[in-house]
């Protein structure tokens, strides 16, 4: 989860690099967040998680579900990653999440390998 949100959290010119480096597309920063929000979710997350930070990553994944859908495709371009109000508020989230967790939101992006 700490990778998913390191991503989710990074500047949007850094979550470009990552997504370029690793040759996927911008859907894939929510994918990374869904898996691991998922097997959280599997494991039980109350039991590690208090109950602030499992709101953050719920709201984290209600804004990244009111974004998807067709109609707002758009909102995954390249360009939206630095101009969408949804990613902003997502990487704020992310942000505060991996602070009130780690002490600092900054880290290095994860290696990634796709098997989708």
């Amino acid at each position: 989860m700490i990778e998913a949100l390191a991503v989710l959290g990074a500047d949007s010119a850094d979550q470009l690099a990552w997504i370029d480096k690793h040759k996927v597309v911008t859907d894939e920063l929510a994918l990374e967040f869904d898996d691991a929000f998922r097997l959280m979710a599997d494991l039980q997350q109350e039991e590690f998680l208090d109950t602030e930070a499992l709101g953050k990553l719920q709201l984290i994944d209600a804004v990244l579900e009111e974004m998807s859908g067709r109609e707002n495709a758009e909102r995954w371009s390249r360009e939206a990653l630095a101009t969408d109000a949804g990613w902003r508020q997502v990487r704020t989230l992310a942000r505060d999440l991996l602070v009130s967790l780690q002490g600092d939101w900054r880290r290095t992006l994860p290696e990634i390998h796709v098997v989708r």
